[in-house]
């Protein structure tokens, strides 16, 4: 078994087991995420995710937060923060959160709702992507939505095996006229239609290299990916990708976090999200890696499985500074 397919084994045990003691969507376990900021997440993984060590990764039951859920009646089909406001987003099982890259400010949009509910796949969300314009797709353990942004309210797509590495990438990377849609199955590079959920392999990551998490791509910014590998197996390393071959360009090193399933981008910063429920910042001082955990009051969620942002993100911090791209 691959450390990728163990990701996928684990989430999948937890989110059954979140099943079988009646987490659904909607339902009581988590209900206490509501604009009254109560409660209790239910992280669609009962006590945790089980490791590759067979030790259990706790969540945190005392977690709050405060919450800008809107009113989630209705979808639009282009909505959500315009493409400069500063914003990054990450999710655990169940639920959706944005950062403020500014302040470090982390709060919750709102539980998974909609579409999703009825295929009890509101507490499975694996991974989320953003488009130019902030319109917000996710992967589950047998389907693909897209979702609101500001209510995290779900539209079907697609049922089908779908990865938990997924991004935009800029117009002109794999299609002149539109962004693509991509994600990474282990090592295997593959683009997905947006409209249809059709999946075409696209290429592969070489180097002995799989994702160990998510990408995330920004237009003038690069394309970055988390992965296991040579020299990244006790935490895991970050990765410069070819977004037109998904092949490595070049390999930064250890972001000292492990099981890093979410991964996002904004003014020439990246963010880490791990499967701990762990927030961290990846920055290049001197021209080298540093990771700095950013505190939740609370303690988190207990698991973050994936993150997303635009790729209109600025590329770059205001003194110029950020992720050096070949």
């Amino acid at each position: 078994m691959t450390l990728e397919h163990w990701r996928v084994t684990a989430m999948a045990t937890a989110f059954l087991s979140a099943a079988s003691v009646g987490v659904s969507c909607g339902g009581n376990a988590r209900s206490s995420f509501g604009n009254d900021d109560g409660g209790h997440d239910a992280s669609g993984g009962g006590d945790g995710a089980r490791g590759p060590d067979g030790g259990m990764k706790p969540t945190d039951g005392g977690f709050r937060l405060g919450s800008d859920s809107g009113d989630s009646s209705s979808m639009t089909t282009d909505t959500g923060p315009p493409p400069m406001t500063a914003v990054v987003y990450a999710e655990s099982p169940n639920t959706l959160y944005k950062l403020d890259p500014i302040t470090n400010a982390i709060t919750i949009v709102a539980p998974f709702t909609g579409d999703c509910a009825a295929r009890s796949d509101c507490d499975g969300v694996i991974d989320i992507a953003l488009d130019e314009m902030s319109n917000g797709y996710a992967t589950t353990f047998g389907a693909i939505y897209s979702f609101d942004p500001t209510t995290a309210v779900t539209k079907f797509i697609a049922k089908g095996p779908y990865p938990n590495s997924l991004s935009f990438v800029p117009k002109g990377t794999l299609d002149p006229s539109v962004e693509a849609l991509v994600g990474y199955d282990s090592a295997v590079y593959i683009r997905i239609d947006p409209t249809t959920g059709v999946i075409t392999p696209v290429g592969k990551l070489t180097g002995g290299y799989t994702s160990s998490g998510d990408i995330v791509s920004v237009i003038g910014g690069g394309t970055f990916l988390t992965v296991h590998g040579p020299g990244c197996n006790v935490s895991d390393c970050l990765l410069q990708v070819d977004p037109k071959t998904g092949d490595i360009i070049q390999n930064y090193g250890s972001v000292n976090h492990s099981s890093v399933f979410g991964l996002a981008f904004w003014g020439g910063i990246a963010y880490g999200f791990d499967n701990t429920g762990q927030v961290f910042s990846i920055t290049f001082p001197g021209g080298k890696l540093l990771a700095t955990d950013i505190a939740i009051p609370g303690g988190g969620p207990g698991q973050f499985y994936g993150a997303g942002s635009t790729t209109s993100a600025p590329p770059k911090q205001a003194d110029g500074g950020g992720i050096p791209i070949k």
